[in-house]
């Protein structure tokens, strides 16, 4: 059981270059996406200046206009511009019947309909985006960069890789590490072609159109759609929803090319990612179903640009026969995104190296205190030799401990150590509470740790909770439930290591004051000295050797103590830093 990965899921970050290449071949092979313009931008001729148009009117066109001004009771400037945009609401009549009242200056129920299909369309791929730009949008961008520029991609994957200068600098800093591959990381940066940055930027802004396409305020204008009886359905006075019908213009007008199929996959492959670990997963399958409803959805953009002459009729409402849509930047912060998500990945894999390298130095010095025994990692926790265990922050401390406690504490300080519980006299009576509480708890500790393993495994409680937790159909809530057993499973490891630190810290206090003396050159703890440097089979020598001898032992228990406590602390810097 692996923890929930929340940037790169296995499905994403497992796909080679040379899969993820087969895999757009096989969709551009098996896909129906169309590549016609989604916004056909024709010739415009119904554009007019209406102040220079009546300017430029011959003196008896501007005299029938003043005829006319006097009965209407407005300016000759505004007849003219009525009679203009009236001639503009009956060409929209002629082309797009049943969607406008000009008139009224009312859009109808076909309007309305019109919008419902496009809303469905847009929110298609509102999940896609939702999983890709909002949840991770350098990996995405990575991702999709692996597709468009693959040999920049896979120059960035080698020649970035912290082991390369490892390789040629064995005894290399961290610094200097790091300054290296940076520095090789810009270099190739440098050398991306400007046809790459321009097929990037085309997806990037492809992309920010379709985003703004799918969180458009759709139901803000549909809503507004009231029953009218004189159309047999729903109308809307344009003025109500102006502003948002001239967003939804400059957003139509902005999106004129479909999105490339790089574009497309870069996008399911993101909304996949939460069911690549599922049984019976099929690529493939999925992949065809998405792109299936892709083409659809697209075709309703097709459709609407096709049928709603939506300029016209904004401009017939508004009385502004020069508005046009505009064209919405957006997708320029590519390269930035795209460029730190290399910086943090790069940046990951020299913490990863130096993480290694310090383990490594680690177990060195396991070596000696763990008299050459490997650790015992435990059975059910994620490690090197099961990296598909359970993740749980502390499982190193535990196995570490677990392995002192059946190496060190059993074998070699026990015995002393329950022999001064039994038969030492404490001068004071906190010294033998604290000491036997702190006796006590490490004797347990082998028994608590293989009592918590247990409870990672399948059958125990930890396991059965984040295997439930895995079948929620929804990522999110997968995610939060995923990460509450871990949180649990971390509480209690750290539990664990917390009292073991205590005991072993009450119990290093208490041998010291064993060891030590009073001002009347007594020892501080025990008033029975003298029983247990008797109890040293030594008998040829005197009880003063022997009194050595026992202190002697005394003290080496409190050092691999010590030792133990730092080690600990060794490895939380380690588990920490991963």
């Amino acid at each position: 059981m692996s923890n929930t990965d929340d940037t790169f899921s296995r499905l994403v970050s497992d796909m080679s270059l040379e899969e993820r290449k087969n895999l757009l071949d096989r969709l551009s092979s098996q896909s129906n996406l169309s590549r016609d313009p989604l916004y056909e931008e024709k010739v415009d001729t119904y554009k007019e200046d209406l102040a220079a148009q009546f300017s430029r009117l011959p003196w008896y066109g501007r005299l029938i206009y003043f005829i006319a001004s006097i009965f209407k009771s407005i300016p000759p400037d505004k007849v003219f511009e009525e009679s203009r945009v009236a001639r503009l609401g009956k060409i929209i009549e002629s082309k797009a019947p049943g969607y406008f009242d000009r008139k009224r200056v009312m859009m109808l129920p076909p309007f309305h309909a019109a919008l419902i299909e496009l809303k469905n369309g847009a929110r298609f791929f509102y999940s896609a985006l939702d999983t890709s730009l909002n949840h991770d949008r350098g990996a995405f961008f990575a991702f999709l960069a692996s597709l468009e520029m693959r040999d920049l991609y896979s120059r960035l994957q080698k020649e970035t890789d912290p082991l390369k200068f490892v390789d040629r600098h064995p005894d290399i800093s961290e610094m200097d590490l790091r300054h290296m591959a940076f520095q090789t990381m810009d270099a190739i940066f440098e050398t991306i072609s400007e046809q790459d940055r321009e097929s990037m930027y085309t997806n990037a802004h492809s992309l920010y159109n379709l985003k703004s396409l799918a969180s458009f305020s759709f139901e803000r204008v549909i809503l507004s759609f009231l029953p009218d009886p004189l159309v047999d359905g729903p109308s809307c006075p344009v003025h109500v929803v102006k502003d948002l019908l001239i967003s939804l213009n400059d957003i139509l007008y902005s999106f004129k090319d479909p999105p490339s199929i790089a574009l497309i996959e870069s996008l399911f492959v993101f909304q996949l990612q939460g069911k690549g670990e599922r049984k019976n997963f099929d690529m493939d399958m999925e992949m065809r179903d998405l792109l299936s409803k892709a083409e659809t959805s697209l075709l309703t953009f097709r459709n609407f640009n096709k049928r709603v002459p939506l300029n016209l009729i904004l401009r017939c409402a508004t009385y502004d026969m020069m508005l046009e849509p505009k064209l919405l930047t957006g997708g320029e912060d590519w390269f930035v995104t795209f460029q730190d998500y290399w910086r943090e990945r790069i940046e990951k894999q020299i913490v990863t190296y130096m993480w290694d390298r310090h383990k490594r130095e680690l177990f060195e010095s396991f070596r000696y205190f763990l008299k050459g025994r490997n650790l015992m990692f435990l059975d059910n926790a994620a490690s090197d030799s099961n990296p598909d265990g359970f993740t749980v922050q502390g499982s190193f401390s535990l196995s570490f401990l677990l392995t002192f406690y059946t190496v060190v504490f059993t074998n070699d300080l026990n015995g002393l150590l329950r022999t001064i519980l039994l038969d030492g006299d404490f001068v004071k009576r906190e010294q033998r509470t604290s000491f036997t509480e702190g006796y006590n708890d490490l004797m347990k500790l082998g028994s608590d740790i293989k009592e918590f393993d247990q409870s990672l495994s399948a059958t125990g409680s930890l396991g059965k909770r984040y295997a439930s937790a895995l079948e929620d159909p929804s990522l999110p809530t997968r995610l939060r439930k995923t990460q509450l057993v871990i949180e649990n499973a971390t509480e209690t490891a750290q539990l664990i290591i917390e009292r073991t630190r205590k005991a072993i810290g009450a119990v290093i206090t208490v041998l010291n004051a064993i060891i030590t003396k009073d001002l009347e050159g007594n020892y501080e703890a025990l008033s029975n000295m003298a029983h247990f440097i008797g109890k040293i089979d030594l008998s040829s020598t005197t009880p003063s050797y022997k009194e050595k001898v026992f202190l002697n032992n005394v003290t080496e228990i409190i050092q691999k103590l010590q030792k133990t406590i730092q080690l600990l602390d060794d490895i939380n810097v380690i588990e920490l830093g991963v």
